[in-house]
């Protein structure tokens, strides 16, 4: 027979015509963790414990009232010991209790479970429904109408074994009358009552044999109460069991075999465990005692429907708790066992029926206040394994809850999440050494798990959203497809999207535990995509359309990421400040910002260097077919400004308002190199006004000899000419016409700001980003440089032009022709012919709104010539007091060059600008004694009395008026006369010539 025991499962017999429903052991799904209660030492089938379980259970219910539990055989008489319908005796009032369903279960209120009475009338439940699936009679199943019934059908015993084991149990009570059913080790007793003869078969014999053998051997050698010594028993125990598989023991009898396990096993079972009881420890270690109470409490939950409990469970319940003293379970034990079975049966059941959610959190209450009551170390490890399950079950979805829930399941999660913060609370706070050195207000522990949980969850889903994105662009590269959008704009947009879903979601559900839920969440989802944002910033070096694109995108997701932070934090006590410091800024416009200015400052350097390239080549010509007679270069400026600004306005950027003023700077800047490259060259009034000869007196000798012999010593008139320089450069480019193109440049370009500036404002008004105020305030839209520079380039210019032609051009006509020898034959008109001339060319070049200046300044210049020929005109001039009339004469014609019969200038300008030359002239008609006590006083007032003894020299002012000493001065030294000479001898010692 010894074969038997090592090839045959045990507990199940052939002849068992239905076989029994799965178990939930047999159907448990992968992600169920392994049971906390523990794993046994020796090898155990689901049938198996359950068939030791029931038998503990009939034992400590049959001892509980002193009589037999009954069951639906219990009716039947024990006449025919060998039928299986006559084992029972009356049933007890307790178990024979009948059982109505229309009674609200208690308990099932208490964990918040739905009860038949609660069910719509259509339901088909029933108490202990499909309960007959494990009858073996092969009839229809009939509906239990006792506790002991139903706990048989619920553990699937056939009424064969459960009446077996009941006619076991009157022999041994008969055999240990007066004893209590803890003092009894019931296998040993089982194996004392039944022999082969109480089977069906043989093989059911052997398996049942080799079951009992293997429940002593857990028991009492492999997961003891009492912890094991070295002491004979248990060898010899030991040696009985292995040698039972060569030589199976005869059991019902009282042989040498029996006595000697008997001995064994009462030897280790009653081994005091400090309780001062005399109960024998078999059954109750750890975990053999954990998974039995296990297999009990499995019984409470209808085998026809796995998410829910028998109506029948209050009494159910009360009779398990009975196994209690066999068991060595007590209420802590039992809730931590119960709240397991309710959270593996939501598992395994496909965590639809949330009953069994709440029902375990409920339960886990309990467990948490057992938990602070307790500090028993057995407890404490079967408690954080337990407690390590469910919270690590729960967190493998909360870590990723965008992977695990939807908009279809997302109901679940509040339960799921309320159950693992109830575990996470009790392992830290009840379980934690190190928490309960710390003070509990330091550290919230639902708030930090929350965040985790979201953090994690977040980064998982920003990161797939990343794998996801970069994934399809790489397909799209392999395709040669172009992306619509580069990779992080979409992404940008996506994660957007993400955090929308997290705050409509899952934000309302954190928010019982974390009030600032959807903040943590945004903070997260910034510092993820600041990290991608960041690394996109190091490599961009350009302004491209991609980037441009890219920092819009993080830019506005940075914004909407915020705005919920904001929201989300306004009952906070900082208003939000520590979720905002956690997302430190894109600074994207900023990035954005600085590659503009990058842009714009590359494009100014590029239009200085055409600017150097260009006006090399500048002729300076009138453009054709263009009215103003401006150049070419000019009008290329105004075009290239146009471009840069539409160009600038074409940026697919946020800021165009806020980065427009640099533009205007720089533009502003391009434009006053050009004008200041425009006017130099051209010199300035000082270029071209002659040196003043030093002073002398002049000759009494015949004014014709006198005036002939000097002029003959004079040098050449091209030689004077030489003195007057002319400004750098080739003299085609500085032409009378070419200074004009460029004072009608310079003005082009000022009128033409005003255009531009407007066009501007056009531009603003388009902008997406603009508001009211951009384009209502001038401030950085206006060009501060270029319109000054302008009006001080044709100032220069103008002046330059003037200077340049009278004092360069006609200077053989003024300084070297007016007045030198006879006035009557070296008078004026020739100057005022060749000035005419040119006074032509210019009116006809220039633009007509600063034709007026320049002609003005060119009048100014020739009355400065006209003074600078009577007052330092050298020792080849001298005029007597006759000659004034001629000057008159002349000056007047001069002016009426300038009057034009009044198509010039105005009368007024006219007379504005000859103030000094009519408050000189009447010092030439002035008699000579009269011009020397005149210049006496005049030098004495200045002076004082130091100037009594010798008249100091006054200096040259260049400022000519008949009230200043050295225009009387220099009246004198030009004075043909011999009174004036005198003087100028005896006072100066001036020279007669050079």
């Amino acid at each position: 027979m010894a074969h038997l025991f090592r090839e045959l499962s045990l507990g199940h017999s052939k002849r068992e015509t239905t076989p029994p429903p799965p178990s939930m052991a047999s159907t448990i799904p992968s992600d169920l963790p392994p049971s906390p209660l523990g794993q046994l030492a020796v090898q155990f089938s689901e049938s198996d414990l359950r068939l030791i379980s029931y038998e503990i259970f009939v034992a400590a219910c049959r001892s509980a009232t002193g009589k037999p539990l009954s069951s639906a055989v219990s009716s039947l008489s024990v006449a025919n010991p060998d039928s299986p319908s006559n084992g029972a005796s009356p049933a007890s009032p307790a178990a024979q209790r009948s059982l109505t369903a229309a009674a609200a279960s208690k308990m099932k209120k208490a964990l918040g479970m739905k009860s038949l009475s609660s069910l719509s009338p259509g339901s088909t439940k029933s108490p202990g429904s499909g309960s007959g699936s494990g009858s073996g009679s092969g009839g229809k199943s009939k509906r239990p109408t006792t506790v002991g019934e139903l706990m048989r059908i619920q553990m699937r015993v056939s009424e064969s074994v459960d009446s077996r084991v009941r006619r076991a149990f009157l022999r041994i009570a008969a055999s240990q009358v007066g004893r209590k059913i803890e003092s009894v080790v019931l296998p040993l007793e089982l194996l004392q009552q039944l022999k082969s003869s109480d089977f069906t078969d043989q093989q059911e014999y052997d398996a049942w044999l080799k079951r009992s053998l293997k429940v002593l051997e857990a028991g009492l050698l492999l997961h003891p109460r009492v912890p094991l010594d070295k002491t004979s028993s248990s060898q010899r125990l030991r040696q009985i069991i292995h040698g039972a598989l060569d030589r199976p023991l005869e059991t019902g009898r009282n042989n040498e075999q029996m006595q000697s396990l008997r001995s064994a096993v009462m030897s280790l079972a009653t081994r005091s465990d400090g309780s001062f009881s005399d109960s024998c420890h078999w059954a109750d270690g750890s975990p053999f005692n954990l998974r039995l109470y296990e297999m009990l409490l499995e019984a409470c939950f209808d085998s026809s429907d796995a998410t829910s409990m028998v109506e029948e469970v209050d009494d159910l319940m009360e009779h398990i708790k009975k196994t209690w003293v066999i068991l060595g379970i007590n209420q802590m034990l039992h809730n931590l066992c119960f709240t397991w079975l309710l959270f593996s049966r939501y598992v395994v059941t496909g965590q639809v029926e949330m009953d069994l959610l709440y029902a375990c959190e409920s339960q886990l209450a309990e467990v948490a206040k057992d938990a602070k009551t307790t500090k028993d170390p057995e407890y404490s490890q079967v408690l954080s394994a337990t407690l390590s399950a469910i919270l690590g079950w729960a967190e493998k979805r909360l870590l990723a809850y965008h992977d695990t829930f939807d908009r279809s399941n997302v109901g679940t999660m509040e339960g799921i999440v309320s159950l693992g913060v109830s575990a996470a609370r009790i392992l830290v706070e009840d379980i934690s050494n190190e928490y309960r050195r710390r003070r509990k207000g330091e550290v919230d522990v639902a708030r930090t798990r929350i965040e985790t949980y979201i953090r994690s969850s977040l980064r998982t889903a920003f990161a797939q959203a990343s794998r996801m994105e970069k994934a399809d662009s790489s397909r799209r590269a392999s395709r040669n497809q172009k992306n619509p959008l580069p990779v992080l704009a979409i992404l940008a947009k996506d994660i957007g999207e993400l955090a929308v879903q997290e705050k409509r979601m899952f934000s309302p559900i954190w928010k019982r535990w974390h009030p600032f839920a959807a903040g943590v969440a945004v903070a997260t989802l910034h510092v993820c995509y600041g990290n991608e944002i960041k690394q996109f910033i190091s490599g961009i070096s350009e302004l491209t359309p991609d980037a441009v694109q890219v920092l819009r995108a993080a830019d506005k997701l940075e914004k909407d990421l915020v705005q919920i932070a904001v929201e989300d934090s306004v009952d906070s006590d900082d208003g939000g400040k520590a979720i905002i410091r956690e997302m430190p800024p894109f600074e994207a416009e900023t990035v954005i910002a600085n590659l503009v200015k990058d842009w714009i400052k590359a494009r100014i350097d590029r239009l200085k260097e055409w600017v150097d390239r260009n006006l090399q080549q500048e002729v300076w010509n009138p453009v054709e077919n263009q009215e103003g007679g401006y150049a070419l270069s000019a009008a290329e400026v105004l075009r290239i400004t146009d471009e840069t600004l539409e160009a600038f306005f074409q940026l697919p950027i946020p800021m165009h308002p806020a980065v427009l003023p640099d533009l205007i700077i720089g533009l502003d800047k391009y434009l006053q190199y050009y004008v200041s490259k425009a006017k130099s060259g051209c010199g300035s009034r000082t270029t071209y006004m002659p040196t003043m000869p030093a002073l002398t007196r002049c000759t009494t000798e015949s004014k014709f000899q006198g005036v002939w012999k000097k002029k003959e010593k004079s040098p050449p008139s091209q030689k004077k000419n030489s003195q007057v320089p002319i400004a750098n450069g080739e003299a085609g480019s500085f032409g009378v016409t070419q200074i004009c193109i460029r004072i009608n440049s310079l003005h082009k370009i000022r009128s033409e700001l005003d255009v531009v500036e407007k066009r501007v404002i056009t531009h603003l008004r388009n902008c997406e980003s603009a508001h009211t105020d951009d384009f209502s305030n001038g401030l950085g839209k206006k060009f501060e440089l270029t319109p000054a520079a302008c009006i001080e380039g044709v100032q220069q210019l103008s002046e330059s032009l003037a200077y340049k032609v009278v004092f360069h051009d006609l200077s053989h006509a003024l300084w070297d022709g007016l007045y030198i020898g006879d006035l009557s034959s070296s008078r004026i008109e020739p100057f005022l012919k060749e000035l005419e001339q040119n006074l032509t060319v210019i009116a006809e070049t220039v633009h007509e709104r600063v034709r007026t200046r320049i002609i003005t300044d060119l009048m100014r210049a020739s009355f400065d010539g006209f003074l600078l020929v009577l007052l330092a005109g050298g020792p080849s001039r001298a005029f007597t007091i006759q000659d004034s009339q001629i000057m008159e004469q002349d000056f007047k014609s001069m002016k009426d060059l300038f009057w034009a019969n009044g198509d010039g200038l105005a009368m007024d300008l006219i007379d504005k600008f000859s103030t000094t030359v009519r408050g000189v002239l009447p010092l030439f008609s002035t008699d000579t004694d009269s011009l020397i006590e005149r210049f006496k006083g005049m030098t004495l007032e200045a002076y004082g009395s130091s100037a009594k003894s010798r008249l100091p020299l006054p200096p040259t002012s260049g400022q000519w008026s008949g009230m200043e000493p050295n225009t009387l001065l220099r009246v004198l030294c030009y004075r043909n006369d011999e009174a004036a000479t005198r003087f100028l001898k005896k006072t100066y010692n001036l020279p007669k010539k050079l």
